[in-house]
């Protein structure tokens, strides 16, 4: 996502490529999930969802912040990272500038975003593209994990405005325990997720806990508006999860 503006979104979408203020549409989708749209604002890009602002690249610092701060608690020398939530590319373009980390996957729900990166935002992660531990999944990170999936060691997660901002009510179940399970089952013992979220999240980061170790926040203070906040817990287990609510993993 962005680290800032995110919930001060400018303007719906009209029905032609040009907005007020310098502001172009450059791409518009219908999709499932209803309009997509990418806009430049100077030399800055725009995501609009049904009218309503979801990403930008003005920033990016909490999105790096996501990857680094987990990557720096991962005990893997190796370590194999599951990105969910492709966005405007800044998370995708930290974890490959590491050199420890052995694979990237990224699991993104828009084929239109995903193709957006081949074209008007491919500079904003372009190592990443010819990169071999690179692998770009295009399915719903919901669904996707309802199978246990990695294990990985560190898992990002950046899916609409976090927790309790969900541009999709679907998208609410990552954030609640049953979504939680999917992640720490996913997770190898010492592993470490973080998650990014557009403000405050206190009965998320209740909820957290009750899943993981060793949880705390990290808030990156933006232009305007509430910082931005990231999570990060561990799987600090080394056996079967103790956890209310968990199967024994095998």
């Amino acid at each position: 996502m962005t680290g800032t503006g995110k919930l001060g979104g400018t303007g719906k979408l009209g029905g032609t490529g040009k907005l007020g203020g310098g502001s172009q549409v450059l791409e518009r989708a219908v999709t499932s999930r209803g309009e997509l749209a990418l806009r430049r604002w100077g030399t800055e890009f725009e995501i609009i969802s049904n009218g309503v602002f979801l990403m930008d690249t003005r920033d990016g610092r909490s999105e790096r912040l996501m990857v680094t701060a987990a990557l720096a608690r991962c005990p893997a020398t190796a370590p194999e990272v599951l990105i969910c939530g492709l966005g405007v590319g800044f998370s995708l373009a930290e974890a490959v500038s590491q050199a420890r980390v052995t694979r990237v996957d990224v699991v993104e729900i828009s084929a239109e975003i995903i193709g957006w990166h081949a074209s008007h935002l491919r500079h904003l992660a372009a190592p990443a593209w010819d990169d071999s531990r690179v692998h770009v999944i295009n399915a719903d990170v919901v669904a996707w994990l309802a199978r246990r999936r990695g294990p990985y060691d560190v898992i990002c997660i950046d899916v609409d405005n976090g927790p309790e901002w969900t541009v999709w009510d679907a998208n609410q179940v990552l954030y609640g325990d049953e979504g939680l399970r999917r992640v720490w089952e996913s997770l190898r013992p010492g592993g470490v997720v973080s998650v990014w979220s557009a403000a405050e999240a206190p009965a998320f980061e209740d909820r957290l806990r009750r899943h993981f170790t060793s949880v705390h926040a990290r808030r990156v203070p933006v232009s305007r508006g509430q910082p931005d906040v990231v999570y990060l817990a561990e799987r600090g287990d080394l056996g079967p999860a103790s956890m209310p609510g968990h199967r024994s993993v095998r």
